[in-house]
C-alpha cells in the first residue's frame, strides 16, 4: 500500500452510512476507485466490514460522493509551483501578492470583490455578539479579554454568496469544502485587538477533546478583509516581525503542520486605531468538519 494514503475515519464512516442506505460493496468500491483512492486501500476499508465483497452491480441512488483523498502529512497550499502570481480558482482573478516559506504564508489581493464583502458584513451584522475563544480549563468556549471584537459564524453553505466564497477557497487552496468550519465574522471597533495567538487547538487544553473529534486539528487559516480600516488593524506576525495591512478584498493565509509554537504562526490582530475593521475567517480542518 502506497504511504502517501491511509484509512480515515471520515472514510470509514463514509462507508458505514452507505451500507445503511444499501449500497452494495462493489459499488462503494468503484466509487472510491473514481475518487481517486488506491485499489489496495479502498479493498482494505471494505474488508473491515467483515464480508468478502459481491459481485459486481449498478449503484444503488443513496450511493454519495466518497470522501476527498488528501495525501497523508500535505497542507492546504495554492498553485505556485511555476511561480505564477494570478490565480483563477474559479474562473474570479487572485493575485499573489507576498508569498513566506517559514511560517507558510501567502498574501493575496482580490480574492473576494467589493460586492462580495460588502453581502457578507451585511448578512452578518444583525447577528454579531462578543467574540469568545476555546477554553482551557473547561469544555467549551469563553470571553477573554485578550480577544475584543465582536463576531458570528456562518453555517457552512448558509447562502449563496457564502457557498461562492467557499467553493473560491476550496479551489485556490486545494483543499476539500468539507473539511473547512464554517465562515467566522468579526468586527473591531477602535480600540479592539485581538491579542498574538495560536489557531491550533491546544491538545492539553480541556475543551480540546470534544472539538478535535468534529474533524481533528487545525491546518491552515485564511483571514479575509471585508473593509479596509482607517488606521490600525493589522495582522501581525511577531515571531517574523510581518504585518499585513487590511486591504478591502484581500486575504493572508498561513499553515501549520502540527499544534507546536515551532511552526511559528503566532499572530494576532493589532488594535484598530481609526474606523472599523470587518474580517471573514476560514479555518481549515485535518478530516472533515461536522
Amino acid at each position: 500500500m502506497s504511504s502517501s494514503q491511509h484509512l480515515t475515519t471520515e472514510l470509514r464512516q463514509w462507508i458505514t452510512a452507505q451500507l445503511r442506505n444499501g449500497v452494495t460493496r462493489e459499488a462503494l468500491y468503484q466509487a472510491m476507485l473514481s475518487s481517486g483512492w488506491q485499489p489496495e486501500l479502498a479493498r482494505q476499508a471494505l474488508e473491515e466490514q467483515g464480508e468478502d465483497m459481491p459481485p459486481a452491480s449498478v449503484a444503488l441512488p443513496a450511493l454519495q460522493e466518497p470522501p476527498a483523498v488528501i495525501a497523508e502529512g500535505t497542507l492546504p497550499e495554492p498553485d505556485l509551483g511555476d511561480g505564477r502570481s494570478v490565480l483563477l480558482p474559479d474562473g474570479h482573478r487572485v493575485q499573489v501578492v507576498t508569498t513566506l516559506q517559514r511560517p507558510r504564508v501567502v498574501v493575496f489581493a482580490n480574492l473576494l470583490t467589493d460586492e462580495e464583502c460588502d453581502a457578507v458584513v451585511a448578512a452578518a451584522r444583525v447577528r454579531l455578539a462578543r467574540s469568545e475563544t476555546v477554553a482551557a480549563q473547561k469544555e467549551g468556549s469563553e470571553v477573554n479579554a485578550a480577544r475584543t471584537s465582536e463576531g458570528m459564524f456562518f453555517e457552512r453553505g448558509e447562502n449563496e454568496v457564502v457557498k461562492r466564497i467557499e467553493a473560491r477557497i476550496a479551489a485556490l487552496l486545494r483543499w476539500p469544502l468539507r473539511h473547512g468550519e464554517g465562515l467566522q465574522v468579526l468586527r473591531y471597533r477602535v480600540g479592539a485587538e485581538y491579542q498574538p495567538h495560536y489557531d491550533y487547538f491546544d491538545p492539553r487544553h480541556a475543551s480540546s477533546k470534544a472539538i478535535l473529534e468534529r474533524g481533528g486539528q487545525r491546518v491552515a487559516t485564511l483571514v479575509m478583509y471585508l473593509n479596509t480600516p482607517t488606521r490600525g488593524g493589522a495582522t501581525v506576525f511577531p515571531d517574523v516581525k510581518l504585518d499585513v495591512m487590511a486591504q478591502k478584498g484581500n486575504a493572508v493565509f498561513f499553515s501549520y503542520d502540527r499544534p507546536e509554537p515551532g511552526t511559528l504562526t503566532l499572530h494576532g490582530g493589532a488594535p484598530v486605531l481609526e474606523g472599523e475593521k470587518w474580517v471573514a475567517t476560514k479555518w481549515m480542518r485535518e478530516g472533515e468538519f461536522i
